[in-house]
């Protein structure tokens, strides 16, 4: 038999011809299709720039890898801001909402002018010696008195909690307090408790009091009504103080730490402004905050955190409400649930869809487990969709527009959420610990990205923040491990001490206590010296410890250990 020619075996008919097309047009439609990661994944394997050298016993520090371990800290969110009042922008004349209220920032700076003059003629308040409790929860009663005080130079006092209501009121009576009309009875009862407390009190209350609360007043308490303070405010020629300086404090927030001890955070104009700048910089330039958005926080204002979210909204010109959970004074025992209850409790203020939503761990549980719930009713389109979703999260991808999200997903999220289903477009989740599990079925539940960050008391600003777009899944080694909480924000310093140095010079990650510093972090004062935890008295060079655990991974990210 002849030996066979190449050539036969390249013969081809239409048929080879007609499947050698489709390959090509199916690999080209897989290749270019193939969803592409938004942000480089060089950037997330390096997210902190590393001190080159340590000392003994503890890791080297840690900056934020876009600040730069040369670079001057960000302290304000933009040229101008240099005191809390600069925060109302004269250049924002639209009206947005807050709470209840629609307002432009010409009639908010008018009312602060005005209850600031109030303060001082009817209620007595001296400024630079004055101080004044804000036993309030959030409205915009709070926003306002927060900024009149600060104008005059008025120290304000705010509690975490009610039960440091007696304590504080016995180590640093202040000069006036402010509270709602339904806190005013347990207000007077805690005070007549007292007894032998000789103290005289004026107390402004915000909203209509009761026939009973006003009838058990006692003659050292003077009561005032808010309206009563802004109308005496009106009236007048408006009362100029002082400018107050970007180092001067303006409030004391007290805590109790993990000991049950209590704390008191000074937090000067500088503290606040640095941490709007570095709730701003959480954000890509390309989904920065604007005035278009809507925020919704789960924090209290009483919070150094929940403040800075809130003038991060007055800063941009968004509409801004807080949920109900944030209410920590109250006068029932009601349990708090962080659910999709309360995520719903904003649809009571008329303020437009949520955009970006600042809330804790039980929040997106919740809402991650019961938009799933939703989904699955779609049974046989569910597991598709759930397949194509977690290929474009494994390749750093997510989206609300793919063709998935219209099938099932959009479907699900309305049926839950409302209204804001297809509006928000990033949550931050702070204030406790987000197991890693719930990551990827959050991602593709809300699809957008899932901020993870970790918070104290003390610091006016996310300490450790999750880049938005890093879509990075790893296997938990258990259902209770910790999602990474991210590196070092953009104008804090962390560093962890306790390390084994054998450890990390054989290349095992460090681990240890959190030690941070930087312009948001605020000082301990303004309590008893038997109060104060000596453990940071005892830090130099101005680190302060949090009280946390964490280990730090190869990229630079924090994982805080429960």
């Amino acid at each position: 038999m002849a030996p066979a020619n190449i050539a036969d075996y390249l013969v081809t008919d239409d048929l080879t011809l007609l499947l050698g097309l489709i390959a090509a047009t199916v690999f080209l439609l897989h290749t270019f299709n193939k969803p592409q990661p938004l942000v480089h994944p060089i950037l997330l394997g390096r997210q902190s720039d590393v001190a080159r050298v340590r000392n003994p016993g503890e890791s080297a520090v840690y900056r934020n890898y876009g600040t730069g371990l040369i670079s001057r800290f960000p302290l304000r969110p933009g040229k101008e801001v240099h005191i809390l009042a600069d925060f109302v922008r004269s250049d924002h004349d639209l009206p947005r909402t807050l709470w209840n209220t629609k307002i432009t920032n010409a009639t908010l700076q008018d009312r602060v002018a005005a209850v600031g003059t109030g303060f001082i003629r009817l209620a007595g308040l001296q400024p630079g010696e004055s101080n004044v409790l804000l036993f309030l929860n959030d409205c915009i009663e709070f926003l306002i008195s927060d900024l009149a005080l600060a104008s005059h130079s008025i120290p304000s006092f705010t509690l975490t909690t009610s039960q440091l209501l007696s304590p504080v009121l016995e180590s640093h009576p202040p000069s006036a307090i402010i509270t709602n009309a339904e806190l005013l009875p347990s207000l007077l009862e805690l005070i007549y408790d007292g007894g032998e407390n000789t103290q005289k009190y004026t107390i402004i209350v915000v909203g209509e009091p009761s026939a009973h609360a006003m009838a058990s007043v006692a003659s050292k308490i003077r009561v005032l009504r808010w309206d009563e303070v802004e109308r005496e405010g009106n009236k007048v020629e408006k009362i100029l103080s002082p400018i107050p300086k970007p180092q001067d404090v303006f409030t004391v927030s007290f805590y109790a730490n993990g000991n049950g001890q209590i704390q008191g955070a000074q937090f000067t104009h500088a503290n606040l402004t640095a941490g709007v700048a570095a709730i701003n910089s959480m954000f890509p330039a390309a989904q920065a905050l604007s005035r278009l958005d809507t925020i919704v926080s789960g924090h209290s204002l009483s919070t150094a955190y929940g403040r800075a979210v809130a003038y991060s909204a007055i800063y941009e010109g968004t509409s801004f409400a807080t949920l109900h959970s944030s209410k920590l004074f109250r006068g029932d025992e009601a349990t708090i649930k962080y659910d999709v209850t309360d995520v719903l409790s904003i649809k009571k203020f008329p303020i437009p869809s949520p955009t970006i939503l600042f809330i804790k761990p039980g929040h997106l549980e919740s809402l991650v487990d019961a938009i799933l719930r939703e989904a699955k009713k779609s049974f046989f389109l569910n597991s598709f969709a759930w397949r194509h979703k977690l290929a474009g999260i494994s390749e750093g991808f997510v989206t609300k527009d793919s063709l998935w999200d219209r099938l099932v997903y959009d479907g699900a999220r309305a049926r839950v959420i409302g209204e804001g289903a297809g509006t928000v477009r990033a949550v931050v989740v702070s204030d406790g610990t987000l197991r890693a599990s719930i990551l990827t079925p959050a991602r593709v539940a809300l699809s957008c990205p899932i901020i993870n960050t970790y918070t104290h008391p003390l610091v006016a600003a996310p300490i450790l923040a999750s880049h938005p777009l890093d879509l990075q899944s790893f296997p938990p080694s258990s259902e209770k491990e910790s999602a990474a909480s991210g590196p070092p924000s953009v104008n804090v310093e962390a560093k962890v001490v306790g390390i084994s140095d054998d450890a990390v010079e054989a290349g095992g990650d460090p681990e240890g206590s959190l030690l941070i510093r930087g312009p948001p972090v605020g000082k301990l004062g303004g309590v008893e010296e038997s109060y104060v935890d000596v453990q940071k008295l005892e830090e130099e060079e101005g680190w302060a410890a949090t009280g946390a655990r964490a280990i730090i991974q190869t990229n630079g990210s924090f994982k805080l250990l429960a």
